[in-house]
């Protein structure tokens, strides 16, 4: 059978427990794989890769001999959480998205959390993601980061850990939601006998968001998803989210803002105003009037009609000022100080580079560290130091030094893993995370699970598509309503 070799006592294993036997959340679809044979299972599996082909689902890697566009990487075993154990993480991400908004919307106003000493000025004044340009600006409902991918961890004790916060342009949600779709074609039965809770409403939540948004109060806002265009690594997921909401999407190009500061979209009828705008695009690319001359990619006057409240624009520019890893090591102070409450999700423990004494540790424990600069994403530019040279330890060490600021170091988790089907009779333990989205607008609301991301490569704790790591589709699993 293909569970009889399983090993999941190394790392806590979401559907194998220690001893061998299947966890709550996961029992019925452990009966359900074991009863299967070698043929069925490599059926399953050619299938998944089939619909993957026919639904055209695939992401781009950005390489030294060019762009190169790869169909999704997919394991058609899901990983599995309970209902209740998602319950209390979902309240932790709303706690942790309300307080980061409080946050941003305070620095770029009294900035009393500086003033009070919670956090260094220079903190924020030496952060890239700061915008003297947002300073003043009261976007609708006080909110600045309306789509945040909060990355979560499973440590050996089982419990959840928070990563990092994707506050500026996240990314992954509609792969989260064509996993779902192809896991209903490979194991639609499982459907039928489990009590898995949906997530397919998404889209339309996004909608009701964004329309929340909205600076005039008519029956139906003009929304689009502005894109950088086919090039982009994520533009599957720009035209799916534009095609699944049915708003425009749109380029650069097809906006422009006329002297009464409003963003008007190009339309064969004339000009038609925009109200909202959820832009897939960096700040430092929307508006070359104001920042990059050269970016052809965003709308010159853009920042003029945001500023004025003529047009909203989720994200709002600024937000990634609370996407900064040495800010992320503040958030259980920054939900204390504004929501008065204990944190309900905890963080991985964070080295800060730029304190002479958490230095001093890091740099004596390169070898043992995950060493993480402030804003690089998509596992770009770390040291894990485990898996690294003497070279890398001493490249990272001069870089450490050379701008501490810039730096973090977390200790090496043993990550979670989850059965991954290697070949049509082996299942193997790989390493994963979880990505779920949260939105913020008038309201709030958390995805029924997330993302999962797998480090397909055996022992290996990356989990980014861009380097090799694959998905899962994620079951949150109702225990209890049978």
């Amino acid at each position: 059978m293909i569970w009889d070799n399983y090993q999941s006592e190394q790392h806590y294993d979401e559907l194998i427990s220690p001893t061998g036997s299947a966890r709550d959340s996961a029992t019925k679809l452990v009966e359900h794989i074991a009863q299967m044979d070698e043929k069925d299972l490599d059926r399953r599996r050619q299938m998944a890769e089939v619909t993957i082909q026919e639904m055209g689902i695939s992401f781009t890697v950005y390489t030294e001999e060019g762009n190169i566009d790869r169909a999704w990487p997919f394991d058609i075993i899901p990983r599995t959480i309970s209902a209740p154990l998602w319950k209390t993480t979902a309240e932790g991400l709303t706690q942790r998205l309300k307080a980061l908004n409080m946050f941003i919307d305070d620095l770029y106003h009294e900035q009393k959390i500086i003033k009070d000493g919670i956090i260094p000025e220079h903190i924020i004044k030496e952060s890239k993601n700061f915008r003297p340009e947002c300073v003043g600006v009261n976007p609708a409902h006080g909110v600045w980061a309306h789509i945040c991918g909060t990355d979560l961890v499973r440590d050996a004790d089982g419990q959840f850990y928070v990563l990092e916060d994707n506050l500026r342009v996240p990314s992954g949600v509609s792969y989260m939601l064509e996993n779902r779709a192809i896991t209903k074609r490979v194991l639609p039965e499982m459907f039928e006998k489990e009590n898995i809770l949906p997530l397919d409403d998404y889209p339309e939540q996004l909608f009701d968001m964004l329309i929340s948004l909205s600076p005039r109060e008519i029956e139906e806002p003009e929304i689009v998803v502005l894109t950088p265009g086919i090039f982009n690594s994520a533009y599957f997921e720009h035209a799916f989210l534009a095609q699944q909401m049915g708003v425009e999407l749109v380029e650069g190009s097809d906006l422009f803002v006329d002297d009464d500061d409003c963003v008007y979209m190009k339309t064969i009828s004339g000009p038609e105003r925009v109200d909202v705008i959820y832009r897939r695009i960096d700040d430092l690319f929307i508006d070359p009037d104001v920042f990059d001359k050269d970016s052809v990619l965003g709308v010159p006057g853009m920042m003029r009609a945001w500023q004025a409240g003529n047009v909203a624009l989720a994200n709002a520019p600024g937000a990634g000022v609370a996407d900064d890893k040495v800010v992320y090591a503040y958030v259980p102070q920054i939900i204390e100080y504004y929501l008065n409450e204990k944190p309900i999700l905890p963080n991985v423990e964070t080295f800060l580079c730029e304190d002479p004494e958490q230095r001093a540790y890091v740099l004596d424990n390169l070898d043992k560290l995950v060493i993480k600069p402030a804003n690089e994403s998509g596992g770009y530019g770390m040291l894990i130091g485990p898996h690294s040279t003497k070279k890398e330890q001493a490249t990272f060490a001069a870089l450490i030094q050379e701008n501490p600021r810039n730096y973090i170091a977390q200790p090496t988790l043993s990550l979670s893993t989850a059965p991954t089907l290697i070949s049509s009779n082996t299942m193997e333990p790989r390493h994963l995370d979880l990505r779920p989205f949260i939105l913020q607008g008038k309201n709030t609301y958390v995805t029924t699970g997330g993302l999962t991301r797998v480090a397909m490569k055996k022992g290996s704790l990356v989990v980014n598509s861009s380097q090799g790591g694959g998905s899962k589709d994620t079951w949150i699993v109702d225990t209890e309503d049978k």
